[in-house]
């Protein structure tokens, strides 16, 4: 960290002189033709749900509530109630760095190579015997792994998209309004890592900057760890392999708690001298730029031969293939976020048509404004770009794996989708302000024909500008690890033609870089250039559509977002109170949620944990595909299939059992003790019901608790549960 904190500082002032920089001279990229919204999923919460969680302290499986905010962190609780109490969850789990998984064999492979020394057989089996065939598991190289099971290959398909999402959005952890903070820790971690011999692509550089920090300690220490624990662990291997997870969790937590100590007081020095630097820069702005232009053109001299000698043998061959294998799976990624937007238009007009009422309009808009964060319907755009493949150009170029690029492209087309239906909405609300709403499909289909030409410009410049990002992450650390040896020796000669004033804004590293980065920018220019040329894949010129065609639809961005239901009169989601807009939002607060898992009383019960419910989840699935998924879940009528399942199973049970105790003795006698009956892994104690409440005739007692609060009453028409009522 001392060495981090270092670089960190002199990265800072040189983050803060670009900054300062792009704000005199002006500049930037091409406007977007879509409308974009800050804070989308304001007053709303993600989703709900019950599954099976595995407790590693008594090694049993547990039902257990998850609930996700807008945060996106997992939070696990006893029960619903629990939930809606407010109380604090059993668990909190930050996904990012995580990977989701859903077979066991993936997750043996994984835990296999944790150990050194230790060649694990292909078919030995993991230290956790899953209660079902559908596993979902949360892994991280670090910290605790974390083990889910369901009951039904959909249920697993469901939550895996939804765990997916949580880890994507954690991921994404450094914001890109920071235009100084977020540029100076991203360079520092770079050339960090440059300076240990790392120059490609980082798989860990997940999370906020704490956790990232905790992920480069990790890096250089875990090794560290293995080396000395590993030969004095004992035990057969699933019981070492524990050991080491249980070992490696409690290291990196310790780490982590150092690392957030240390940054928040690494960047509050940094910001205490900010103001006087900005001053400086301010007034000085000039007099660094012809400083930093003279050194560079030395250093240029210097490197450029050499430079575009490599460029020629060991670069520029590649180009066009990287950018083919690049293309590919992101364009076909974005035609399906297309696809699937103008897809939900098509059934919002055909209700219109068939006579639906404004009530219904009001709640097909409010599915629709939250599109962009359903998991399971933008799942099918995710799964083009994850067929991404650099096989080949890995090993040449230090790239670690493409995981980086795809979570990029996930994360750029989730924005697409949020500012098309955004942009969608403002158009029909001016539209009807101005038109009235007789003829209601016209108007849409107009707004929605708009809204797709600037979804396909937005989406060719969105697309151009990741590949070209791309193509410099993949490239540049390759030639820098190719030209440092030769070219860094000499690098702090350059030092002596800076001014002592201007030394902290201008870093010899940094403008060798810039060099090198401006060698191959104009190649990496001219191959994405050419495919725009040629159309391929749907890719526009620059100078196709003029970047203030719609100078009007920006004034739209700055109206509030319209709430469509209160606006038509459709009725509230049931899950929401007072419209689901709410202000801070704890554990125990309602909100609008995009994808609901709690069921409904009064709602038919298919046998899965995580049902969309109609009222509830603002963007139900196909008809068709829950009619299969229905049929298909269900099984034998005797098998549980779900946490929610398994307590409708035993109740279902105990009722019939008491009601036919019921029918065949009207005039039931006090038995001489309780009856005990034996439910899944419970005894449940049944008693007549004392003189004083005649109400109901019998009392109902888990054993496994020690309490005198029955645990539900029975007459003989009903059931009365302390926490599900009747």
């Amino acid at each position: 960290m001392k060495e981090f904190s270092d670089v960190f500082e002199q990265q800072y002032s040189v983050a803060l002189f670009n900054s300062v920089r792009f704000e005199i001279e002006g500049g930037g990229g091409t406007q977007s033709q879509l409308l974009h919204r800050k804070d989308p999923l304001a007053g709303r919460s993600i989703f709900s749900g019950s599954l099976f969680q595995y407790l590693e302290e008594n090694r049993k499986w547990r039902s257990r509530f998850v609930s996700v905010p807008n945060s996106y962190t997992i939070s696990l609780y006893e029960s619903k109630t629990a939930h809606d109490r407010g109380l604090h969850p059993k668990v909190t789990i930050n996904c990012a760095g995580y990977k989701a998984l859903t077979s066991m064999e993936e997750y043996t492979e994984l835990i296999n190579t944790s150990l050194p020394g230790i060649k694990a057989k292909a078919s030995s089996t993991p230290f956790i015997k899953c209660a079902s065939q559908f596993p979902l598991i949360l892994w991280h190289p670090y910290a605790r792994h974390h083990y889910f099971c369901v009951m039904t290959e959909k249920e697993q398909n469901k939550w895996h998209a939804v765990l997916q999402d949580c880890v994507r959005h954690r991921n994404n952890g450094l914001p890109e309004d920071c235009t100084v903070q977020t540029p100076a820790f991203t360079d520092a971690v770079r050339l960090y890592r440059q300076t240990k011999g790392h120059y490609g692509t980082w798989d860990m550089m997940c999370g906020a900057p704490p956790q990232i920090l905790a992920n480069l300690v990790m890096e250089t220490l875990q090794p560290e760890l293995r080396s000395v624990i590993g030969p004095r662990l004992k035990g057969k291997l699933q019981q070492r392999q524990r050991d080491w997870m249980l070992i490696s969790d409690a290291v990196y937590r310790q780490v982590l708690s150092q690392t957030t100590g240390q940054y928040d007081a690494l960047v509050e020095g940094c910001e205490a001298q900010r103001a006087p630097l900005d001053a400086r820069l301010r007034t000085d702005m000039d007099q660094i730029i012809t400083s930093k232009e003279h050194v560079s053109s030395k250093i240029r001299a210097l490197v450029l031969p050499k430079a575009e000698q490599l460029l020629q043998t060991s670069v520029q061959p590649y180009i066009s293939s990287i950018l083919e294998a690049l293309m590919e799976p992101t364009s076909r990624g974005f035609s399906e976020v297309r696809d699937i937007f103008f897809k939900e238009m098509v059934d919002i007009s055909k209700n219109s048509l068939n006579g639906a009422g404004k009530d219904k309009l009001g709640d097909h808009m409010e599915r629709l404004s939250m599109l962009a964060f359903h998991p399971v319907k933008m799942q099918s755009c995710y799964e083009k770009v994850e067929q991404l493949n650099l096989e080949g150009l890995q090993q040449r170029f230090d790239v670690a794996s493409p995981s980086v690029f795809i979570s990029r492209a996930q994360i750029l087309m989730r924005e697409q989708m949020d500012n098309a239906v955004y942009t969608f909405m403002q158009l029909l609300q001016q539209s009807l302000e101005t038109q009235g709403e007789d003829d209601m499909c016209k108007t849409m289909q107009r707004c929605q024909d708009r809204v797709l030409k600037k979804y396909d410009y937005d989406s060719s410049t969105v697309r151009k500008k990741f590949f070209r990002e791309s193509l410099l992450q993949i490239i540049i650390p390759y030639m820098l690890q190719q030209l440092s040896p030769s070219c860094s020796p000499e690098l702090p000669r350059f030092e002596e033609l800076i001014f002592e004033d201007f030394s902290r804004f201008l870093l010899v590293e940094n403008m060798f870089e810039e060099v090198v980065l401006q060698s191959v920018s104009k190649d990496i220019m001219m191959a994405v250039k050419d495919a725009a040329l040629q159309r391929r894949h749907n890719l526009y010129r620059d100078s196709m559509i003029l970047t203030n065609s719609d100078p009007n639809l920006h004034l739209l961005g700055e109206n509030p977002q319209v709430d469509w239901a209160t606006r038509f009169g459709g009725d509230e989601p049931e899950g929401s109170v007072g419209g689901g807009r709410v202000e801070g939002g704890g554990s125990g607060s309602r909100r609008r949620q995009v994808v609901s898992m709690i069921q409904l009383d009064g709602v038919p019960l298919p046998f899965e944990s995580c049902l969309e419910v109609p009222g509830v989840e603002l963007i139900p699935e196909e008809d068709a595909e829950m009619l299969e998924g229905n049929e298909e879940d269900r099984g034998p009528p005797g098998e549980p299939k779900s946490p929610d399942s398994v307590i409708r199973h035993v109740f279902k049970g105990f009722i019939q059992s008491v009601l036919s105790l019921i029918m065949q003795t009207p005039k039931p006698t006090l038995p001489s003790a309780p009856r005990l009956f034996f439910f899944g892994d419970r005894f449940l104690s049944i008693q007549l019901s004392d003189s004083q409440c005649k109400m109901y005739s019998y009392f109902v007692y888990d054993t496994a608790l020690n309490t005198s609060a029955p645990l539900c009453y029975v007459n003989r028409l009903m059931v009365h549960h302390k926490d599900r009522g009747f």
